[in-house]
């Protein structure tokens, strides 16, 4: 099936490019059709900034909330990643597809007249917690060096390591067999339309996605998320643009003095014992534990990420090992 084109040309307006914006996270709602990639175009094309990318790809017909990463952003994408995500979906029971959505070829199909609405509900019950999936043919998931859905559209089926995720909450909606509204609230790397098969598989009648929305990635929802066709209008922006402190808020701070800001803002290590601490869970940390913290100057001002109290060799005590620079 081809998908639809999204123009991804930068609008004819006055004044463009629109105003630089700090360094964060944009939150944008995907339309449908486009791709995460083609988000990024635009975002580019109508800000004027080259440095732009994503955390947490969603499918092209998936739409919802898309963390669109500015300037130094780009280089935060491991932790976004790591985030729980909420979906609102719609399962489509007795229809078995090749791709577990709708955009792909029907496999099967198997009546659901002899299915209760009881029957739905205690087998979502099964779908709770820590859960087992196989990755799906077509995903982007590498195996010999190659994401399989290059393999799958070659027609080609390779063997799969099944994989623990954790549904955090599930609810079903509505029911309507054979479709079934549903929200669930999982871990990173869920497949949805992967549960949506295996509660088809479960109930022996097949099923696949029928619609998906992400309505929440960590800390950022849909209703703080910008659409496309008001990008160009920076008013909006307010609700929508997280900057690296707030995004990382997470994590707690330390504050770093003196000649120590400018070696953290060269990736250097600070030794533990000339780092100023006010969380408690910090102040006790081990290197065992080895906390990651936001690293800033006296004045606030967010230079780093990193983690300690670190045991590093030639080092005489712990330290501050400084992952990722953000000053």
């Amino acid at each position: 099936m081809t998908l639809p084109s999204p123009c991804i040309d930068p609008p004819d307006i006055e004044g463009f490019p629109l105003p630089h914006l700090p360094h964060g996270v944009l939150i944008i709602d995907k339309p449908d059709g486009w791709t995460s990639h083609d988000v990024v175009m635009r975002v580019r094309a109508v800000l004027g900034i080259q440095k732009v990318g994503h955390a947490g790809t969603l499918d092209p017909h998936a739409t919802g909330v898309l963390p669109v990463l500015i300037g130094k952003g780009t280089k935060i994408a491991q932790y976004l990643l790591d985030w729980d995500k909420e979906y609102v979906a719609v399962l489509q029971l007795g229809e078995k597809t090749d791709t577990q959505d709708a955009w792909g070829t029907i496999l099967e199909k198997v009546s659901c007249e002899s299915l209760s609405e009881n029957d739905v509900r205690s087998v979502f019950k099964h779908f709770q917690g820590a859960i087992t999936q196989v990755p799906p043919m077509y995903s982007a998931v590498k195996v010999g060096g190659q994401p399989l859905y290059k393999k799958a559209r070659k027609g080609q089926t390779v063997e799969r390591q099944a994989k623990t995720v954790v549904i955090h909450d599930m609810e079903i909606q509505r029911v309507a067999l054979p479709e079934i509204s549903f929200r669930v609230a999982c871990s990173k790397g869920t497949y949805v339309r992967t549960l949506c098969a295996d509660i088809g598989d479960r109930l022996g009648v097949g099923g696949h996605l029928k619609w998906l929305q992400r309505s929440r990635v960590g800390p950022l929802h849909l209703d703080q998320a910008l659409n496309m066709e008001s990008l160009t209008d920076v008013s909006q922006y307010d609700e929508a643009f997280y900057s690296l402190d707030h995004v990382l808020d997470g994590f707690p701070a330390v504050e770093v003095n003196g000649d120590d800001a400018r070696k953290v803002l060269h990736g250097n290590a600070i030794p533990w014992n000339r780092i100023e601490i006010t969380e408690e869970k910090v102040r006790k940390a081990t290197p065992e534990e080895d906390r990651r913290v936001r690293v800033k100057n006296k004045d606030g001002v967010l230079l780093a990420l990193g983690k300690g109290p670190s045991l590093q060799s030639g080092q005489s005590g712990p330290v501050l090992v400084i992952d990722t620079v953000l000053g």
